[in-house]
């Protein structure tokens, strides 16, 4: 703002007196610096992870020069005579991360859904903080009550009566035992239920409450307004299952104590088997041989690629489900 004086001379505001606003400092180099801060944070990322395929391909070498791809379908596992075969650890694992994420999902999305559209709010925070510690509790205190508790109940009531009364599938062939897969599976299934409900319930109310009113103003019922949000939010409830799954795949401890650590291939859900991660548990202090050691750092690296290649699958459905679409911009 300028005013023309008498004398045909120009008076700005400043040069009467009035204190001229102080521009922004700059700094040139900002910028540049931030950008190598975010790129050095993301090449560490990659290079631990680099660092650590390095050492489980260096350790697991004398048995890969040794075993070969054998290794992998493989069946027996004899310490004693060298023989090493990875197939029932790799069967035990993703029969177990599947039957915990068949229990897991519906679960976890269900109860996300009724605390982020239809429960009260004093209720949806109070169910919500108890749900997020049960992510924190210590794997090893999951193992305890898997033995403790869970596995004397499925001895004498639920093993017993699936016995009975669908014993004619091979899925619940056997005896009672109480350890095993299907104990496994729900111990798995309890422990990777609050990561799916909490990432889904925070996905679900980030979603624009247009989205809902629109609906209903459509005609719509709640429930149909609640699917239109589901439908919104399914990129980020797909990311939590992935989440999930990861933390399935890579259990130790808690599925070490359940599982019964039996080297064999069964169908029944109901019989011991065993994991990858199991059996590094069980073993990995008693491993003196050279190429026992090597076949469980083998048994690391196998587990370190399968849950790379079941993510990634995973990545490519959320692809494939969402067109692409990362947020609720996208959505038709």
């Amino acid at each position: 703002m300028s005013v023309r004086a008498g004398g045909g001379g120009v008076v700005t505001p400043w040069s009467a007196g009035v204190a001229r606003p102080a521009r922004p400092r700059t700094w040139p180099l900002a910028d540049a610096a931030y950008r190598a801060l975010l790129r050095s944070s993301g090449a560490l990322v990659l290079a631990a992870l680099a660092l650590i395929v390095f050492e489980c391909a260096r350790g697991a070498w004398p048995a890969m020069r040794t075993l070969g791809l054998p290794f992998l379908w493989g069946t027996e596992w004899d310490p004693v005579a060298d023989h090493y075969g990875a197939l029932p650890y790799l069967y035990g694992t993703l029969v177990t991360s599947a039957l915990a994420m068949l229990m897991a999902v519906p679960l976890g999305v269900g109860a996300a859904v009724f605390l982020a559209e239809l429960a009260p709010p004093l209720v949806a925070e109070g169910v919500s903080f108890v749900i997020e510690l049960l992510a924190s509790i210590p794997s090893i205190v999951y193992g305890l009550w898997g033995v403790f508790v869970l596995a004397p109940f499925l001895r004498t009531a639920i093993e017993p009566w699936l016995i009975s009364h669908l014993g004619f599938l091979p899925l619940f062939q056997g005896f009672p035992f109480g350890l095993g897969i299907l104990n496994a599976g729900i111990v798995l299934a309890i422990m990777v239920v609050p990561t799916i409900v909490a990432i889904s319930r925070e996905v679900l109310r980030a979603m624009p409450r247009t989205l809902r009113e629109a609906a209903l103003a459509l005609g719509a019922t709640r429930a149909e307004a609640i699917g239109v949000t589901l439908d919104a939010a399914r990129p980020g409830i797909l990311g939590a299952v992935i989440l999930a799954l990861g933390r399935a795949l890579g259990e130790t401890m808690a599925v070490t104590m359940v599982i019964g650590n039996t080297n064999r291939i069964t169908a029944s859900l109901l019989s011991p088997g065993a994991t990858l991660a199991s059996v590094i548990a069980n073993e990995f202090t008693e491993a003196t041989g050279k190429l026992y050691l090597s076949a469980l750092v083998e048994i690391a690296l196998v587990l370190f690629v399968l849950t790379l290649v079941v993510n990634a699958i995973a990545r490519l459905l959320v692809r494939w489900t969402t067109g692409g679409r990362r947020d609720v911009a996208g959505a038709a």
